[in-house]
């Protein structure tokens, strides 16, 4: 099996990806535009290229993990200009389902294939491997770059046509989307009601009315830390977006996760753009009058 694989992207995701791939002892050659991203990711064993049609020469199969859908689509053109063929490129960021089709013709009218692979979990979650892949497209494709999907998650999903990873993707953040802020208010009742958020955590987190959520953004809405993100607000203002508009063209009613995007969408408003979404917790407590000093 060849252990040479390509990195586009290396950002919080992306670059998680290449740092367990490189320590797994695959060959990984990267590239991103953040010369500071690049130069992490050849500290920890990562051949950076010149340019993404230089990673699509390297290697035969390809990972990307890009912010926009514009960085996505010029990628995809980038690889169906350069001189390799044949090639399998496992898109792993969040998109929309127009986006993630359009990414696939571009590089099909090229003789390559795309594969529809977003990954569940947080940046800090992708530091630890504590990743799902949710991959889709092309079955043979998709078992070819499995071993190199494992490389830096603890599960790879096959759901079968390509498109059917972001449909679940987005079903799987609309939990989130939700869980977070139920954490977030449960946690500002506990306060209002004079208990220790700390302690809260603990104690809820042993029982039945546990979440992931509780679990891994608990512990930074009791400390109220909310920098560095593992997600900033930001972004997940792109994926709560995305979902929204799934949810919509499909005429299905979402109003648990309205009601939850109108909170982050607050916590915009408020400042926290470049924090962890998380701080959904300090919307709350302001609405519940409660001063807990500063935030971070």
């Amino acid at each position: 099996m060849d252990r040479t694989i390509g990195i586009i992207g290396l950002g919080m995701m992306g670059g998680a990806f290449a740092r367990h791939l490189a320590a797994g002892g695959w060959k990984v050659v990267g590239f991103d535009v953040d010369a500071a991203r690049a130069g992490e990711a050849r500290e920890a064993g990562v051949e950076i290229a010149a340019g993404a049609a230089s990673v699509a020469e390297a290697a035969s199969e390809i990972v990307t993990s890009l912010p926009t859908p514009g960085a996505a689509l010029e990628v995809a053109r980038t690889i169906a200009g350069a001189k390799a063929k044949g090639r399998i490129v496992a898109e792993a960021s969040t998109l929309a389902l127009e986006d993630k089709l359009a990414f696939q013709r571009i590089l099909a009218e090229a003789g390559h294939t795309a594969l529809d692979c977003p990954v569940s979990g947080t940046g800090a979650q992708a530091a630890v491997k504590d990743l799902v892949v949710f991959a889709s497209g092309d079955p043979a494709a998709v078992a070819r770059v499995t071993p190199a999907l494992a490389g830096f998650s603890r599960k790879v999903w096959d759901l079968g046509p390509y498109g059917n990873g972001s449909k679940m993707k987005f079903v799987a953040n609309h939990l989130v989307a939700i869980h977070n802020v139920a954490a977030a208010e449960a946690l500002v009742l506990a306060m209002k009601a004079g208990l220790d958020p700390h302690k809260v955590v603990e104690v809820v987190g042993s029982g039945a009315g546990t979440s992931r959520m509780l679990e891994i953004r608990g512990p930074m809405m009791a400390q109220m830390r909310y920098v560095p993100a593992t997600v900033r607000s930001t972004i997940w203002k792109k994926d709560v977006a995305v979902i929204g508009e799934f949810a919509a063209d499909l005429a299905c009613p979402t109003p648990l996760f309205d009601l939850s995007a109108s909170l982050y969408r607050a916590a915009l408003a408020m400042g926290y753009g470049d924090a962890d979404t998380a701080a959904v917790c300090a919307v709350l407590e302001r609405m519940a009058g409660i001063e807990r000093g500063k935030q971070e």
